[in-house]
């Protein structure tokens, strides 16, 4: 694990868990769901997110990814750097594995500042920004069908 993930004490992350910026699960892999807790982003949950997400990637298998941002908090500057860091980082991990990710986010203006930005700075994955968890589902499912025959 990269810094400042390596650098957590257990009693850190014990608190994180309790005080989690995001769950990340894989009951349905290779579908994962991200859900945003609506807890603030701190250095200790913030990169412990990053690294359960980069944790799905482990079986280096295609996979798609659902961003339930319904009760999301907007991080900081210095979060939104880290997580672009964590981008640049694993762009070819995500770029090799990663089907799709959808951004599931209920309000419109919101949804149009992230479609807008995710023109400005694509991902090197394919991205789509919704309303719903539904609408996110079937895109994912279209993504991770469509791409079975160019598995790595």
């Amino acid at each position: 694990l990269r810094p400042p993930f390596r650098q957590l004490s257990r009693a850190a992350i014990r608190f994180a868990c309790m005080q989690r910026y995001a769950l990340v699960t894989t009951d349905d892999f290779p579908l994962v769901r991200v859900t945003f807790t609506g807890q603030a982003p701190t250095e200790t949950n913030f990169p412990l997110y990053l690294a359960e997400v980069k944790a799905t990637y482990g079986p280096r298998q295609p996979l798609a990814i659902l961003f339930d941002a319904r009760r999301a908090t907007l991080p900081g500057l210095s979060y939104q750097k880290m997580q672009a860091q964590w981008i640049k980082e694993n762009e070819d991990l995500l770029r090799t594995y990663c089907r799709g990710t959808a951004y599931v986010i209920p309000n419109a203006a919101v949804r149009a500042i992230l479609r807008a930005i995710l023109t400005l700075q694509p991902q090197p994955m394919p991205s789509h920004v919704c309303a719903t968890v539904e609408e996110g589902l079937q895109w994912l499912t279209e993504k991770l069908n469509s791409s079975s025959e160019d598995l790595p």
